[in-house]
């Protein structure tokens, strides 16, 4: 019974959001990397009651932290980084919004089951909000999959 109670427990914790002020993050995962790739993309939901700004992020598990928007151009998907990420209120998946996080300069490779800590640097109401979130690193074969709504 202890261990039954001890896993949902651990389970618990595990989908756990990250909070901070009026801001919540949640599903913040990255794919595993391959040998000798030292960068991966992060993916995440943002939920803010109001209108706020990602203006920027970092990580202890690289050299870098970019911000980068997804665009499709004349049949080709290009790739820019930018300074700031406006926030809505209300849920923001980066996926559907074009926008994701990029760890440049990774200090060892990603594994499946691991955990990549971030920091995201949020401006609500001027005011500058720190979020820790914990992304979790999924199977090199992981696809991103819509999020359900109301995630």
């Amino acid at each position: 019974m202890n261990k039954l109670r001890c896993g949902f427990l651990f389970a618990m914790l595990l989908s756990c959001s990250a909070y901070a002020g009026d801001i919540q993050v949640r599903n913040a995962w990255a794919r595993a990397t391959a040998p000798g790739q030292d960068t991966a993309m992060v993916d995440l939901v943002i939920t803010s009651a109001h209108r706020a700004k990602l203006v920027g992020f970092s990580s202890k598990a690289c050299k870098t932290a970019e911000m980068h928007s997804m665009t499709h151009e004349d049949g080709m998907m290009k790739m820019r980084e930018v300074q700031a990420i406006d926030l809505p209120a209300g849920r923001m998946s980066f996926q559907e919004s074009g926008y994701h996080l990029m760890l440049v300069g990774l200090y060892s490779p990603l594994k499946a089951g691991e955990r990549v800590p971030l920091t995201l640097d949020v401006r609500e109401d001027g005011h500058d909000l720190k979020v820790k979130v914990m992304a979790e690193v999924k199977p090199l074969t992981s696809v991103m999959k819509k999020p359900m709504q109301g995630m």
